[in-house]
């Protein structure tokens, strides 16, 4: 928990202003820069969800006020010099005003002897095969059968992992849960399911689980 009375010794610019480098709390997936001034700032910590400053319109504007997609702040950092934060959030929907995830979207540069890969990326690739089906591909074909073809798949991805894992088979099994794992996301993309609800019910899950041991060792 960060005290209130940190906030006299950060370092706020001539216009009083401090940027702020908002995080996805899950992913670390960076979601938007944006400026605080020191009643922003103070209203971010009394009421737990980001609130900043915006300097075209020169007013204070609360994160989600007309969008409801509000960002639950779980902690805010402070660089070494103290003119600059990094605030963690936990978001309920996306953070541009594109209706995009992150403002960070606009690729200008990428080294392409260097692979990444994430989970969300590769939902928001298979969600595009849905919203936008392309010839010949096996992801628009589920969809296009619907969800009874996208259950069996995965009916039928969870025997296989069963008879790899049978057989001590390290790489099959493998193998196999990367399969079950794609057809997961599709069905998840079918059902409207986004990968942050299963970050948070699997989040809600570990608050339980540690308050039962905590209470289990009293």
């Amino acid at each position: 928990m960060i005290n209130k009375d940190v906030i006299e010794k950060l370092k706020f610019d001539d216009k009083g202003l401090i940027p702020a480098v908002v995080q996805d709390f899950y992913t670390n997936e960076i979601l938007t820069v944006a400026y605080m001034n020191r009643e922003s700032l103070q209203i971010t910590l009394d009421e737990k969800k980001t609130c900043f400053y915006s300097r075209s319109r020169q007013t204070l504007w609360r994160k989600g006020e007309t969008s409801g997609n509000f960002q639950h702040v779980v902690s805010i950092t402070a660089d070494c010099d103290d003119d600059a934060l990094v605030v963690k959030v936990i978001k309920d929907g996306p953070a541009c005003h594109t209706g995009a995830e992150s403002c960070f979207f606009d690729l200008l540069y990428k080294d392409d002897e260097k692979t990444d890969f994430s989970i969300d990326a590769l939902y928001d690739l298979i969600k595009g095969r849905k919203t936008n089906p392309k010839e010949g591909s096996y992801t628009s074909y589920l969809f296009n059968k619907g969800l009874d073809k996208i259950m069996k798949k995965v009916g039928e991805e969870c025997t296989e992992v069963i008879i790899g894992a049978g057989k001590h088979s390290k790489e099959e099994t493998i193998f196999e849960i990367s399969d079950l794992s794609y057809h997961l996301l599709v069905l998840m993309v079918e059902m409207d399911i986004r990968p942050d609800d299963i970050r948070k019910e699997l989040a809600s899950r570990h608050v339980i689980d540690h308050k039962v041991k905590q209470e289990t060792m009293k």
